[in-house]
């Protein structure tokens, strides 16, 4: 049981990052019928706004103290953070906080991206076949990995989830199981809980506010919400905004748990196409649920038990289960009839 517990648990928080991806890519394919292969990359460009925060915050002031001497005899270098010299205890409380603070930073930065992206690109691919739409927006996402590249380089960047949450919970101590026999780290923990408050966000904007109603309405049938008078096009254009931010949110509380590189969402990228298309092109609750469907999955496939008896069935497992799903169901899980079958 507790080895079940703990595999559960790796799968949920695979799977919430999985979902929040899919969530945003469904929500861009429901509303404007755009097969975005550049959604990773937003991904990746949330998580680089979490480093990019950090290394600001985290700048050193260098003072020569002359009282003080290294080994050499040389006078000694005081290295202290701007953040901590001008706000004192607030400084240190930011730079230990960065990854959740820089959540400011991200939302306004993925909203203009998401934005300028869909204005300046997007808009003129409306109508052209999903080829086209596939070719443009991976080529775009190319060129932002290799953006990335050239401002940060090409290795990892390791971010530090705050003090608070670092180390693990001892999970079966809680639910009276023996003392150590589920260890689980907290930020994944956090991770969990954060994926699972977003996509109640993102439902419950699109169910009970006006905004949401008016955009569902038109996932349905643009053309007779336009004829009601409803500037359809810019409420597309703002949940399209809406799905960069959710992405780029995704990414940023992403990073103590994987240091961000330039090809980070690439490798995200492909595996949330296939949670999309199991769930069904256009079903948000399909997104969702074949997000912790499958990151639970590759969770109990990658147990070394599993692995031993079909070695590598961790890497193809998804694939797998995706192929088996739409030989049963083509639509997907929750897919729709006419969507992707024209």
């Amino acid at each position: 049981m507790d080895v079940f517990l703990l595999q559960l648990l790796n799968g949920l928080d695979k799977g919430g990052a999985y979902a929040l991806i899919a969530l945003g890519l469904t929500l861009i394919f429901g509303t404007l019928g755009v097969v975005n292969f550049a959604h990773g990359a937003l991904f990746m460009l949330g998580a680089f706004c979490a480093v990019s925060f950090n290394k600001l915050i985290t700048l050193q002031k260098i003072i020569i103290d002359p009282t003080k001497t290294t080994a050499w005899g040389t006078p000694l270098e005081v290295r202290t953070p701007y953040a901590e010299a001008m706000f004192g205890d607030f400084g240190q409380w930011l730079v230990n906080y960065s990854v959740p603070v820089s959540i400011v930073l991200a939302i306004p930065v993925m909203l203009i991206i998401g934005f300028v992206m869909e204005r300046g690109l997007i808009k003129h691919f409306y109508n052209r076949p999903h080829a086209d739409q596939i070719l443009v927006t991976f080529g775009l996402a190319i060129v932002l990995q290799e953006v990335i590249k050239t401002l940060f380089g090409a290795n990892p960047i390791p971010q530090s989830a705050p003090d608070a949450v670092r180390g693990a919970a001892d999970i079966g101590a809680m639910l009276g199981f023996q003392a150590g026999a589920i260890v689980y780290p907290w930020w994944r923990m956090v991770y969990l809980l954060f994926s699972a408050a977003i996509i109640a966000g993102v439902f419950a904007f699109l169910q009970f506010t006006t905004f949401g109603m008016v955009v569902r309405a038109g996932m349905a049938d643009r053309e007779t919400v336009g004829l009601l008078g409803i500037n359809i096009e810019r409420r597309f254009t703002i949940v399209f905004a809406i799905a960069a931010v959710v992405a780029g949110l995704a990414g940023v509380m992403y990073t103590p748990i994987l240091p961000p590189d330039y090809h980070i969402g690439m490798e995200f990228l492909v595996l949330s196409f296939v949670v999309v298309v199991v769930g069904g092109m256009g079903s948000l609750p399909g997104a969702v649920a074949a997000g912790f469907l499958l990151g639970i999955l590759q969770s109990f496939a990658s147990m070394n038990e599993v692995k031993d008896v079909l070695p590598g069935i961790d890497q193809i497992i998804i694939y797998l289960v995706a192929v088996v799903i739409l030989l049963v169901r083509p639509r997907g899980l929750m897919g729709r009839r006419g969507v992707m079958e024209n």
